[in-house]
């Protein structure tokens, strides 16, 4: 990665482009796919906010729904430990296009992890962006030795962030485009996804999705962060992140351009006291306690969405925001066990239902032949616990007090027996 552009170790992203006449450059440079990104949306977002109540739920494997982001430079020998530990059947693993020597390293690793659904996020830089030849070449390199390992190949990654190297959509399409060529002369059996637009910024998906290149995604990956929002179930321009994972759901299916799948490749919440390694300013950071109540939350309103077929939550290891403490040796935090437990109970669940009622939430799945309650609320309440109730915290410890506190922490209550009235809460 060459100047203007800096990796920032910390944060584990590309370093803000302090050039300022540089960017203005580059974005002159682009001006025209800027402007089709602006009128491309203006017709295409309405037509989808229209759509969205006709778009068809799917019936999404909770197998792979449960997908976790890992780094396989990072503790490798611990990181297969872990990932065993956590019982996660779907990794994500990282490949930076200007580091082509660690290719075999990688490799290496994902031939530990070849039960597993891998998904090969390929990050690219502007010297691949600029020279598409050299893009070619180290892509067929990728293809040709880890096709065997990898499910599925996420091209280029956050692309409507100057500090990862594109400058306008069309750059990406050019981008993708080139990985799209291999697959149909060289690899046709490849699983490529794409888009990968990163927040709430759907005029750049809208782009991706409606073009005149020759291209066509197997599956449409979206980086949806709703950190700088708070709460999984807070509003931003009057969407909460069901409401945007459906628009999102909506735009895929009135493309031509891609498969009806719908991928969320990276999110997370940074955590508070964790700077430098935070990738935000300290005022979007949380405690340890309320990030694990949302990344399970986040997760429970995808999966209720039956729209998207996994969420990656970036990632395993990471100061600033992983589910492992790495700053003075390996400290697991709370949301590695609230995350266990939700893979272990829901992995093999069939959703049945969401139902919300005064910031109240309940979703039910049928899981290992029993009915399964996951409750919460954005205001405190309770609930009496009924002798039929089987209740476990969001890190799978029993609870048996009379009254069950319901509210930012997810509970879990399994119905033990056949219940002809609907469970209300007080």
């Amino acid at each position: 990665m060459n100047e203007p552009f800096k990796w920032d170790n910390y944060s584990d992203q590309p370093a803000i482009i302090k050039d300022r006449n540089f960017k203005k450059k580059m974005r002159k440079k682009e001006l025209f796919s800027l402007i089709k990104t602006v009128l491309l949306s203006l017709i295409i977002l309405p037509l989808s906010v229209m759509a969205m109540p006709f778009v068809k739920r799917k019936i999404v494997d909770s197998k792979n729904f449960f997908t976790l982001g890992v780094d396989f430079q990072r503790e490798s020998q611990k990181t297969l430990e872990y990932i065993d530990e956590l019982g996660v059947e779907s990794i994500l693993l990282r490949c930076k296009l200007w580091e082509m020597e660690s290719l075999d390293e990688l490799i290496s690793f994902t031939d530990n992890c070849k039960e597993k659904q891998i998904t090969l996020k390929i990050m690219q830089d502007r010297e691949h962006i600029e020279d598409l030849a050299l893009l070619k070449d180290d892509l067929r390199k990728i293809f040709s030795t880890l096709s065997s390992n990898v499910d599925i190949f996420e091209i280029g990654t956050t692309i409507n962030r100057a500090k990862w190297g594109f400058f306008s959509v069309d750059e990406y399409l050019k981008f993708f485009q080139v990985a799209y060529d291999l697959k149909n002369d060289e690899f046709p059996d490849l699983n490529l996804i794409g888009s990968d637009v990163i927040d709430f910024e759907y005029h750049f998906t809208a782009h991706t999705l409606f073009n005149f290149f020759k291209l066509k995604y197997d599956g449409i990956a979206s980086l949806l962060y709703v950190d700088r929002r708070g709460a999984p179930e807070n509003i931003q321009l009057g969407f909460t992140l069901s409401d945007k994972i459906a628009l999102l759901g909506s735009m895929i299916t009135l493309s031509p351009k891609a498969e009806h799948k719908l991928y969320i490749t990276e999110t997370n919440w940074p955590i508070q006291g964790t700077a430098p390694y935070a990738p935000t300013s300290e005022y979007e950071c949380i405690s340890e306690d309320m990030y694990a109540n949302y990344m399970l939350r986040y997760y429970l309103l995808a999966f209720a969405s039956q729209q998207v077929d996994y969420v990656s939550w970036h990632q395993l290891i990471a100061p600033g925001y992983g589910l492992i403490d790495n700053r003075d040796g390996l400290k697991k935090r709370e949301a590695f066990n609230t995350y266990a437990y939700m893979v272990k109970t829901l992995k093999n669940a069939q959703f049945l239902r969401l139902d919300i009622k005064r910031d109240y939430y309940i979703l039910q799945a049928w899981v290992d032949e029993q009915l399964l309650q996951i409750h919460w609320s954005l205001k405190d309440t309770t609930l009496k616990n009924e002798d039929f109730f089987e209740v476990y915290d969001k890190n799978g410890i029993a609870i048996e007090d009379e009254r069950l506190k319901i509210g930012a922490s997810p509970l879990y209550i399994f119905i033990t027996e056949e219940v002809g009235e609907k469970v209300n809460c007080l």
